[in-house]
């Protein structure tokens, strides 16, 4: 049998028992998650479209980020928190509101974004949701469902390589923002809530973020293809109620000072 059909037979096995479990099938290791996101990476730190803040002239800026994600980290709520490679990246494009995230823990935050929020709670939230996307698996299941089995599987074996700068110029356009499912987002939500609840942040903050973009002009077009704002504020007021309704802090004069440390 060659390497690579063999390849897919054990990914059909891996998939039958894992749906037989009834959890939500995933096709790749942990490794290949940190793979992808490695390669994704590189593409897009060699993507013009992206211009990436350097973190030895935005040293402030990076430190203020990464605390961010060390905070959330140390929550001791993310799963996957010393399986993946989590990193930060600060994309300079004011006009854009938006972050992603890669499998593997790389996250990707626009300062149109960073500039746009309020609050550190806001920022912690939508921070939280993406490295929820990534911890949940969201991120590999959805490049599965946008490319499929077979093309994933040939660039882990190293095959087709040229298509990682397609599909990061595709990120780079909009044209591929790995739009996720109803359920994921919904899940990102409660565990944003979950990341951040054990924080000195309001784990409602996330529902903050949904509020603040709703009066937003333009509104931010992921908003248009993910579920109701008013839903998912309905939703996580329910987890925040849930985990005890613990009053966090907001921080607006410390984030003032982060963004003050942006081009």
């Amino acid at each position: 049998m060659k390497k690579t059909n063999f390849t897919l037979f054990i990914v059909f096995i891996m998939t039958m028992f894992l749906t037989s479990c009834k959890e939500k099938p995933n096709y790749f290791s942990l490794q290949d998650d940190k793979n992808f996101g490695a390669q994704f990476d590189a593409e897009i730190l060699k993507n013009s479209d992206f211009v990436i803040l350097s973190e030895t002239q935005y040293p402030e800026a990076y430190e203020t980020i990464n605390q961010f994600l060390t905070t959330l980290l140390n929550s001791e709520k993310v799963k996957h928190a010393n399986d993946f490679n989590w990193t930060v990246r600060i994309i300079k494009d004011d006009a854009t509101v938006n972050a992603f995230a890669v499998p593997g823990g790389y996250l990707y935050f626009y300062t149109g974004l960073i500039k746009t929020l309020d609050n550190e709670a806001q920022f912690a939230g939508v921070m939280a949701h993406e490295m929820a996307h990534v911890d949940r698996r969201h991120s590999t299941a959805q490049l599965t469902k946008q490319y499929g089995i077979d093309l994933l599987l040939s660039l882990l074996l190293g095959k087709n390589s040229n298509q990682w700068v397609d599909i990061a110029a595709n990120l780079a356009s909009g044209l591929t923002s790995l739009a996720f499912s109803r359920s994921d987002e919904y899940e990102a939500d409660k565990y944003a809530v979950i990341f951040t609840y054990p924080t000195d942040w309001d784990a409602r903050g996330v529902a903050n973020f949904f509020e603040k973009m709703e009066t937003h002009s333009p509104i931010p077009v992921f908003l248009s293809t993910h579920p109701s704002p008013k839903d998912r504020i309905t939703k996580v007021n329910e987890e925040w109620s849930n985990l005890g309704g613990k009053q966090g802090e907001y921080f607006e004069t410390r984030y003032t000072q982060f963004v003050s440390s942006l081009p």
